[in-house]
């Protein structure tokens, strides 16, 4: 980790985003309609980017109880928890890297629940602090396949959406202008695709742990040219490694994928004691989430309603054994992480018998081990370490033979 020029671009370029967000501003999930937005005028903030920020500060652990003492559950959302803990306690690390003393205050919160039905409980939450109007988008779920009738569904929802956010910000949506910013939305995705398809090259350039970095602008500034200009740059770096065989686990033997939730707590100690043992994370569904292959601007929002209602976490189990098994073949894989995140039932892949069969299907072998993308009182260490090491030396075993 921490090893690209772009990692030291990335600081500037956050930076100038967090100290530069300023009214009017909506707040929306990270995989919610931010092009809508960010055509009508507003500036978007991305609570779930703050709550990976509680996990990956190691903040979330006195947040999270404070929650709880509000009324919200242990088995709930930790991005909700820690996020609304921290508001409760009027604290935010946001302070300490860009000298924020809050988040900004909402004038529109917008929702998506192709994520998670946890997502309205957590915005609408904010919306009766800020006292502001709060939209939510709420797509048909677990879909196997999608339909013209899912995606008129949703495109009917960002009508709706846009009327609301027209009445807010006092002005007609320009569509002209919404076709501008789907189709940096969709240069950005296109060329995050790229980035991420680089570690298809062995030795790989790029790790999951990387990618758990990198993949900021793509969710916090889509829409926008900053975030073409910044992954144009970062392919080009990880191509020049790639021509040089400069991989991101100098001494790689073993390829994973990682599925589910980063733990963000640990994402250097995990990188850390994987990198020690020559296993290089290759690929993960989490990172992938934010391509969208169906933007188009000549088509906004029932391109956008095809896009966002496709997700992978949106997905029925068939549907997602078939992705998980071409990139599998793509990334040339060894072997399997479920992460079973306990907080978040609908990015853990594996509570109804997936990974079974994708190794009945695969020959690829599956580790789950146990923990949480912000609580760490559900991950072990000690357990995790243990179970990592062996399962990577059983890979390497299979290649000896």
């Amino acid at each position: 980790m921490t090893r690209l020029r772009s990692q030291q671009a990335l600081k500037s370029i956050l930076s100038d985003y967090f100290k530069g967000l300023k009214s009017p501003v909506a707040w929306c999930t990270s995989a919610g309609p931010a092009e809508i937005l960010r055509a009508l005028g507003f500036d978007i903030y991305f609570p779930e980017n703050h709550g990976a920020l509680l996990g990956a500060s190691r903040a979330a652990s006195k947040y999270i109880p404070r929650a709880h003492q509000a009324g919200y559950a242990n088995e709930i959302c930790s991005y909700l928890t820690s996020d609304i803990g921290a508001h409760l306690m009027g604290e935010t690390p946001l302070k300490e890297a860009y000298g924020l003393s809050a988040p900004p205050k909402p004038d529109l919160i917008v929702f998506n629940t192709n994520q998670c039905r946890e997502v309205a409980e957590w915005f609408g939450y904010f919306g009766r602090e800020f006292n502001c109007p709060v939209v939510g988008i709420f797509p048909p779920r677990h879909l196997e396949v999608v339909t013209s009738a899912d995606i008129d569904n949703v495109t009917k929802q960002f009508e709706e959406l846009i009327a609301v956010g027209e009445r807010v910000i006092g002005k007609p949506l320009d569509y002209a202008k919404l076709k501008e910013v789907v189709r940096l939305s969709k240069a950005g995705s296109d060329l995050w695709k790229q980035v991420l398809q680089t570690a298809q090259q062995t030795p790989a350039p790029l790790s999951f742990w990387d990618g758990t970095i990198l993949m900021a602008p793509i969710v916090i500034l889509r829409g926008t040219q900053t975030a073409v200009d910044f992954y144009t740059d970062l392919l080009a770096e990880l191509r020049e490694l790639s021509q040089n065989n400069n991989a991101a686990v100098p001494s790689e033997q073993v390829r994973l994928f990682w599925e589910g939730m980063p733990i963000w707590g640990r994402l250097r100690s995990l990188s850390d004691l994987l990198t020690e043992n020559q296993a290089a994370v290759v690929a993960s569904t989490y990172c992938n989430s934010w391509i969208f292959d169906d933007f188009n601007p000549t088509d906004p929002l029932r391109s956008m309603a095809g896009a966002y209602t496709q997700i992978f976490i949106n997905r029925g189990e068939e549907h997602k054994l078939t992705v998980l098994r071409q990139m599998l073949n793509e990334y040339k894989v060894d072997g399997i992480i479920f992460h079973d995140a306990k907080t978040c039932f609908n990015n853990s892949n594996c509570r109804f018998g997936l990974p079974g069969r994708l190794t009945a299907d695969t020959g690829i072998p599956s580790l789950t081990i146990d923990g949480d993308l912000n609580d760490l009182r559900f991950y072990s260490d000690g357990q995790a370490q243990t179970r990592l090491e062996t399962f990577v030396e059983q890979l390497k075993g299979k290649h000896d033979r």
